[in-house]
This record gives structure tokens, sequence and C-alpha cells, in this order.
């Protein structure tokens, strides 16, 4: 254990420990895709349906397909951990369904913004759409992206003890990247 650290792990700890973690995040966001993904599948059987133009229907066709390679991004970690269960590489399993979630999320922006510019396209039937889409695109990219890069800029754990020669950790007691973390 390092003075800054706090805590006693080995990297097998710290990679159950991630995984946990990683999976109660999958969690909320599984949860959200599975119902937006269940509306847009049942769009097309509602009598409306028939009524939308091309665009509009070109907008749903690429909100359907967007929303299904966010649920197998999201999904894709548990298939991962089970197909490399038992192989002695929880660490690899946790980098690689990271980076698979963060694949999820940015994928369930752009499946977000597509679902919302066609429901509003429908809903204003004018340019009004476009911008209010903007401005949320605007808010998703703070919330999931933007807050979190400025909260580790700004205030990160830890940083003190950077800046004095010891790593850091961040939040949930991992080293940063490229300083030492065992399981990254």
């Amino acid at each position: 254990m390092t003075p800054s650290t706090g805590r006693r792990e080995t990297q097998e700890e710290r990679a159950d420990r991630q995984w946990s973690e990683l999976l109660q995040e999958l969690r909320v966001a599984q949860t959200g895709v599975q119902i937006l993904f269940g509306f847009l599948l049942a769009v097309v059987f509602q009598s409306r349906f028939e009524d939308l133009g091309d665009i509009d229907r070109n907008i749903y066709v690429v909100t359907v397909m967007l929303g299904s390679a966010t649920a197998a991004a999201l999904i894709g970690p548990v298939s991962y951990h089970r197909l490399l269960t038992g192989r002695r590489m929880k660490p690899e399993t946790v980098i690689w369904a990271s980076r698979m979630t963060v694949l999820g999320l940015v994928l369930l922006f752009c499946t977000m913004c597509s679902a919302l510019l066609l429901i509003l396209r429908v809903a204003l039937h004018n340019q009004l759409a476009l911008w209010l889409v903007g401005a949320m695109a605007l808010w998703f990219l703070a919330c999931w992206f933007v807050f979190p890069v400025w909260a580790l800029t700004r205030g990160r754990p830890g940083r003190r003890a950077e800046e004095h020669g010891g790593e850091g950790e961040d939040s949930n007691g991992d080293a940063p990247p490229g300083r030492g973390s065992d399981a990254r």
C-alpha cells in the first residue's frame, strides 16, 4: 500500500472490484437502452408510421440501427466476461469491458439524438426540432463526458500527492492511466 492510496488490494482484487462497479454502471445504461429500443421496435407497427415521409423513415432506420449497435456494445461486456471466466484474465476483461461500455455510451448518445430528431420532427414539423436536438445533444455531452473530464482535471483526489512526487488515485482508488496502474 502506498501512502496515498489507502487501499490494500492485489491486482485480482482490484479487477474484481472494478468489474463489480462496471456491472452496476451497465445495469443503469442497459435499462435505458432496453426501454428506448423497445419503443423503437414498436414504432414501425403503429398506423401513423405509414404517414412518415422518406426523410423521417430514414431517420427511423438509422435510429434503430444505432439502438441495435448500442445494445450490442452495452451487453458485450457480459459476453466477454462469460467467455473469459476462469482463464485468469480478469484485469484484461475489465479493460475491454470498460472500453466497450464507453463505446456503448457514445452510441447511446447518437441513438438518443437520432430518436429525439425523429420524434421532434414528427411533433413540430419545423426547424425548431433541429435546434432542440442540438441543445439536448450539448446537454448530453456535458453530463456524460464534459463534467467527468472537468472533474478529473480540477479536483482529483491524490492530486497533491502527484504534485509532490507520489502517485495519486481517482475517486475509485485507481491509479491514473500510465502511472503504475496494474489493472489497465
